[in-house]
């Protein structure tokens, strides 16, 4: 499940929601370039084939425009290993040049480049296990590690003059915590003795004694989150919240301390507020701010505020009033942001004066990742569509061209894809519903398909013009290999389409969202695409809150799969880490409003439930915990309902393995090929 801003992720589904979420975006993966060429060539999409398709990350653009630093990250399955292991690439502006450029074992991530162009910071645990920040030239050589830190350094950040780097980490075990967990007196009290963000500066050349010595700028009570340095370098301003609790995010603010040391200076009071931004003259903070309307539902719009004080002027409306603020044009005239628009992630440019905001990367699919060079005149971004493999390209940021730059996924098959579209639909109130239906490769008209109803998270998440090939729990392409139609819906309540949209559901969770899930449904069916008894539900995190009451309300489906879902709001609100989102989202809490919770829960309309239904969950979820499929797949079972609890050891909210991102596919696949099509795949679907 996946709440609006800082709450629920599923790793597992493909959707977006930019600014709400604590980012984002971060599940890359590179398979072996030798697996194809070794395995016997494979002839459709299966969850196999899939699992080693790479994942292109986050990337940085050097500050003159030529070069572009990316992350590709590889799954290693072989014996023992089930996980990932990310290295940074470089290529060219003018395509010419893209190669690998950090190896080993430990992973690389995070490629910032100096203000000058002449080294390359990036996190790794080389030589350890926390990650400490590391100096390389971009012409090559050793790697140097740059900071000692007792903890794993968090993000960080170069000064304009690139003398000095700031970073964050968490405070470290005192002497006497390492003691008592050895010994094992390592009892936790819930809710104290936190472990804050903090921040550090460390300068880039050592001094006459050979030594880099770190200075931390900020301590107390207070978590630091995102941050930026002034132009001039001598102050840096941050967003911080409370506590690190998840559950703590709306008493976000932000403040400035100087960068020498010295005392915090509280800039904007209000809450809900954070991801600052100095202009190119340092008169200036862009900053995202909810303007007091402060719901998990979010909304996040772009102000500035004169370092001097006064008044926080809002920029225009947003299209999803949700802007994720990315950075300056370099005469301080625009300010840059990306955003969801319906099903395509794009990169906006917000007037400072107040005139209206300007989309800069045109076109269909998904662009995501923007990095600008210092003069902003060239914009290198991540592209993608549902059939065309994601790249990196360049372009000019006045008027966008892209020109692909890298190869990932070279040794890709190229099999016979299902195509994908953006359908609209009207739900049972009126209200216009968009979602996106991919077809089976062997798609034929006139002959009629079964389908698979697949649900976001959130509830505010998104399904977007994502690549349906990639490695996935739900592999989309797998699906459509096996003659499936996939019907992802983008409901009431989703991101992307104004806040007004995104909060339709609120106290209306599993009603007005199931109209409008239903009414998709019907219409692929009215259409001739799809056979009315060959249907199955699946979704995770909201998605699996859907799917598990969606199969309490009706008995359209022959199968279901509830993954990482909320069954029961009740148990759910007393033990995930997020016991604000649902009292907010039903208007109250369980026991001042106890008839909402229930009419909400799966577990409390169980009885007579009948559909098959596989459940998967992490093993140490704490968004939603275990126990929340353990409820409903005991429900199920003493009723004799056909079902398969699933539970992936060491897993959080979503599935981080390879193995178990394999398994479940499979699992999924081979669940609805047995009770949509029969246990072999012998129950044909009518033409």
């Amino acid at each position: 499940m996946r709440c609006n801003r800082r709450c629920y992720h599923s790793q597992s589904t493909p959707f977006i929601n930019w600014p709400t979420a604590f980012l984002w975006m971060a599940f890359f993966m590179l398979g072996s370039g030798l697996a194809f060429a070794q395995d016997a060539k494979p002839s459709k999409w299966t969850p196999e084939v899939m699992i080693k398709y790479k994942r292109l990350g986050g990337i940085a653009i050097s500050p003159d425009g030529k070069w572009v630093a990316y992350t590709v990250s590889e799954p290693l399955m072989e014996g023992e290993k089930s996980e990932y292991r990310t290295h940074i690439f470089l290529a060219s502006a003018d395509g010419k040049t893209d190669f690998q450029f950090t190896q080993g074992d430990k992973s690389c991530t995070n490629p910032k480049w100096s203000p000058d162009g002449n080294r390359l910071a990036f996190l790794s645990a080389r030589g350890g296990e926390k990650n400490q920040i590391w100096l390389i030239r971009p012409t090559g050589g050793e790697a140097e590690k740059l900071t000692e830190a007792k903890s794993a350094v968090s993000n960080f950040a170069w000064s304009a003059d690139g003398k000095r780097i700031a970073y964050t980490m968490n405070d470290p075990l005192t002497e006497q915590e390492e003691k008592d967990n050895k010994e094992k007196r390592d009892a936790i009290v819930v809710d104290e003795n936190f472990k804050f963000s903090h921040l550090y500066t460390i300068p880039v050349e050592k001094n006459e004694k050979g030594e880099r010595p770190a200075k931390r700028l900020t301590k107390g009570d207070f978590h630091v989150g995102s941050f930026d340095w002034s132009p001039d370098g001598k102050w840096i301003v941050f967003a911080h919240q409370a506590t690190p609790r998840v559950n703590d995010w709306p008493t976000g603010k932000i403040s400035l301390v100087p960068s020498d040391s010295g005392a915090v200076k509280p800039f904007f009071s209000k809450t809900v507020a954070g991801d600052p931004k100095f202009s190119p003259d340092g008169q200036w903070i862009a900053f995202g701010y909810d303007g007091g309307d402060t719901r998990w539902a979010s909304r996040n719009d772009i102000y500035v505020l004169s370092i001097n004080g006064g008044e926080p002027r809002k920029l225009s409306k947003t299209h999803d009033d949700q802007a994720n603020i990315l950075g300056w044009s370099a005469d301080g005239k625009e300010i840059y942001y990306s955003e969801t628009e319906h099903t395509s992630p794009r990169i906006f440019a917000m007037p400072v004066n107040g005139g209206k905001p300007r989309v800069i990367t045109t076109g269909n699919g998904i662009f995501g990742g923007a990095s600008f060079s210092k003069d902003a005149k060239t914009l290198a971004v991540v592209h993608q569509t549902p059939e065309q493999l994601p790249q990196v390209v360049v372009s000019a940021t006045a008027k966008f061209a892209p020109i692909k730059i890298t190869n990932v996924n070279g040794d890709f098959p190229n099999l016979p894809m299902g195509r994908t579209e953006v359908v609209k639909w009207k739900s049972k109130d009126g209200k216009e519903i968009e979602g996106l239906v991919t077809y089976p490769a062997d798609y034929s008209a006139g002959r009629k398909y079964p389908l698979l109803l697949n649900i976001h998270g959130g509830p505010a998440g998104v399904f977007v013009e994502n690549y349906t090939a990639g490695s996935s729990v739900y592999p989309l392409q797998a699906f459509a290999a096996a003659g499936y139609v996939v019907l992802r819906p983008n409901p009431r309540g989703s991101s992307g389409y104004g806040i007004e949209f995104q909060r339709a559901n609120i106290n209306d969770w599993g009603f007005g969202d199931y109209d409008d899930d239903m009414a998709g449904v019907d219409l692929l069916i009215e259409k001739g695409v799809v056979h009315p008894d060959s249907l199955g539900v699946m979704g995770w995190s909201y998605g699996g809150f859907m799917t598990s009451f969606i199969i309490t309300r009706t008995k359209r489906f022959k199968a279901a799969s509830v993954g990482a879902g909320v069954t029961n709001l009740m148990s759910f609100t007393g033990t995930a880490d997020i016991p604000g989102f649902l009292p907010d989202y039903f208007l109250g809490q369980p026991w001042d409003n106890l008839a909402a919770y229930q009419k909400h829960s799966a577990m409390f309309n169980v009885k007579g439930v009948s559909t098959p239904t596989l459940i998967l969950h992490g093993e140490k979820d704490l968004r939603v915990p275990l126990s929340q499929g353990q409820e409903f797949y005991n429900a199920l079972k003493q009723q004799g309902c056909p079902v398969q609890m699933v539970v992936y050891p060491r897993m959080p909210h979503g599935l981080q393995e390879p193995k178990f991102i394999l398994d479940a596919g499979n699992r999924l696949l081979g669940w609805f090929e047995q009770y949509i099509r029969g246990k072999n795949g012998g129950q044909k679907t009518s033409d």
